[in-house]
């Protein structure tokens, strides 16, 4: 990696306390010839990838690898990072195919369309039960914590057969997880470590006692090993409530700033590319030459494609910062791209469709508690989000 005047150093794209985001400077680096050249916390260099098509074909490439083992792979911090198979096997996103591709076969038929239209009507339920819980409780709430919150968390809950008492402990230590500045690698490594241990507790219990659960048909397909079952489990726990709720939180708030569109099924992709929450999540390493944006990226150099700023390509949408469900966003890379797509992505749809849809339905003189300017977004995280939304009707 190499200077020049067109491939100026930039400081690596943690968030900044106040600054919108996507942060203003992406669009700078669209501008840019080439690639941009930045440096890990840690110190060594990584390329950003801010263009749409550029991003995609990281995301698709065979010369690049999402593999941690691989020399060069890039890592936010010590705990933050991709983690090997040595570390958590079954972590699958750190797997290049063919190995990825076992664990994408056997978890494909818990998350088709089909699948998740099956559980729309226990989705509505946990939506209306959450719901039910907070009228009760007054007519002032936190949407983060009282609404966002619980029902990917439940849905989750259900889907791995784990008691709804546990909700706590679970979301709690995912928050600790995915915290750049508020935790310790120490706290992150311990949340990881007790996570675990409960899930193999889990696996335990299903392997003597099956339930209609996603463990228990896992365990009956013999597909995957026992030793790789905890690490996805625990992967699709930290990726099937802690972006979910993000993503309900961020949108209720573009929905009461254009309460117009509340009601209409198009918002949802609208959000998704729009607030792209999961923004430095798909992190890659060149493991041959490969040219991006006519520029040579060698073997062994790490690379982070920026999703929010593919997301708001104003090559590819128009007025990016602009919420506008009639465009049409479905190309966004939210749920990343290629064979390393979200497994999950139709049940994030869902779970957000009827959160809005039930929210605005039964709560109709909702609105914030405070003004927007002074809402508490998340800057010490892997992951865009709001810490509460205040909100009273």
């Amino acid at each position: 990696m190499t200077d020049t005047d067109d491939q100026l150093v930039v400081d690596f794209p943690l968030r900044k306390e106040g600054e919108e985001f996507p942060p203003p400077r992406y669009a700078e680096y669209r501008q840019r010839e080439g690639l941009v050249l930045s440096y890990l916390p840690d110190g060594k260099p990584v390329w950003l990838v801010t263009r749409h098509a550029a991003v995609r074909e990281i995301l698709t490439s065979k010369k690049i690898s999402s593999n941690p083992d691989r020399e060069g792979f890039p890592n936010i911090g010590e705990t933050m990072g991709v983690p090997r198979q040595d570390q958590i096997p079954g972590w699958f996103v750190g797997l290049d195919s063919p190995d990825h591709d076992r664990f994408r076969k056997a978890l494909i038929p818990e998350f088709t369309v089909r699948k998740v239209r099956e559980m729309r009507p226990a989705i509505q339920a946990v939506v209306d039960r959450v719901i039910d819980d907070m009228l009760a409780a007054g007519n002032e709430a936190d949407l983060v914590n009282d609404f966002a919150l619980p029902i990917p968390s439940l849905v989750i809950s259900a889907l791995l057969g784990v008691p709804e008492a546990d909700r706590e402990f679970f979301e709690s230590r995912t928050r600790t997880l995915v915290s750049i500045r508020t935790s310790t690698d120490a706290q992150r490594d311990t949340a990881s470590r007790e996570l675990l241990r409960y899930i193999n507790r889990l696996i335990e219990i299903k392997s003597k006692w099956p339930g209609d659960d996603l463990p228990s048909r896992l365990l009956a397909g013999g597909v995957l090993e026992p030793r790789e079952l905890p690490g996805v489990l625990l992967l699709l726990l930290i990726a099937g409530h802690e972006t979910t709720a993000n993503n309900i939180g961020l949108g209720i708030v573009s929905l009461l700033e254009n309460p117009q569109w509340i009601g209409d099924d198009r918002v949802v992709d609208e959000l998704l590319r729009l607030h792209s929450v999961a923004d430095l999540v798909s992190l890659r390493v060149a493991v041959e030459d490969v040219e991006i944006c006519g520029q040579t990226i060698k073997a062994g150099e790490g690379i982070v494609p920026l999703v929010a700023a593919a997301n708001h390509d104003e090559t590819v949408f128009a007025c990016p910062h602009a919420f506008n469900p009639e465009r049409s966003a479905k190309q966004h890379v939210a749920f990343g791209y290629g064979v390393h797509q979200c497994l999950g992505q139709n049940l994030v749809r869902v779970e957000m469709e009827l959160a809005y849809r039930t929210l605005f339905e039964r709560v109709p003189g909702l609105e914030l508690a405070m003004g927007p300017e002074g809402l508490p977004y998340k800057y010490d995280g892997v992951l865009h989000g709001l810490h509460t939304l205040p909100v009273r009707w």
